[in-house]
């Protein structure tokens, strides 16, 4: 009898159990060899894709789950990969699930993201609330906050949007996540009618924006952009 359940996708050669994370092969160990190693390929199949390919990367989540659904780095792999294919409702539902298997906090932005992915930014700012939030990591605790301004901005509220990231953006140290702030800051200020100094920020993002994540540049240049905004640090 056929159980209606989606056959797993094929394991590329790449998905060698050996590349998961040390952390999660340990945490796989209590399945036995037989099913850890074919949930070790899925997982690392699931991140090979996860930006490429999104849904392809959902269905090796997926396919990890239906042989370890109670291990909190699987139904994270699951949340993760829902949440980059558009399936928010999905992603919420698999993190909070890793949650409550491991009390870990840290994909609280996501969380957040998804429920403005649902068009509802109210309670993307609740969650910012959470009383865990002020455990996450600096990297964490910005993703967040680039939420909850983008939330401010749903609710018609740039004013705020831009007051949430105006500290943060003032800083000239660069991190990986510096892009997507200043991207973030440059959209509230465009909201809250500001498009002379949006355009300025446009400008400093495209110059440290190196692996082009953002479309900085060419928002830049639809505004009139001019001279960065502050002074940058090289990267």
């Amino acid at each position: 009898m056929r159980s209606g359940r989606p056959s797993a996708p094929a394991l590329p050669d790449e998905a060698r159990a050996e590349l998961l994370d040390f952390e999660v092969t340990r945490e796989l160990r209590g399945l036995g060899a037989a099913r850890a190693e074919p949930v070790a390929r899925h997982l690392v199949a699931a991140a090979i894709y996860l930006d490429d390919d999104p849904a392809l990367a959902l269905a090796h989540a997926r396919a990890a789950s239906a042989l370890a659904s109670r291990i909190a780095a699987v139904r994270e792999a699951v949340g993760l990969a829902a949440y980059h294919a558009g399936e928010f409702t999905t992603a919420l539902a698999e993190l909070r699930a890793a949650r409550r298997l491991d009390g870990s906090p840290r994909h609280l932005a996501v969380m957040a993201d998804a429920e403005r992915g649902l068009g509802r930014p109210e309670r993307a700012l609740l969650l910012a609330r959470d009383p865990a939030a002020a455990e996450l990591d600096e990297a964490s605790r910005v993703e967040l906050l680039i939420v909850v301004s983008g939330a401010r901005r749903d609710l018609g509220e740039p004013a705020a949007a831009v007051l949430l990231l105006q500290d943060e953006a003032a800083s000239t140290r660069l991190e990986p996540w510096t892009p997507r702030l200043w991207y973030a800051y440059a959209e509230a200020l465009l909201a809250a009618g500001r498009p002379t100094d949006a355009a300025r920020w446009f400008v400093s993002v495209a110059t440290v924006d190196h692996d082009e994540e953002t479309d900085a540049a060419e928002r830049a240049l639809l505004l009139g952009g001019g001279e960065p905004a502050g002074e940058i640090e090289p990267g």
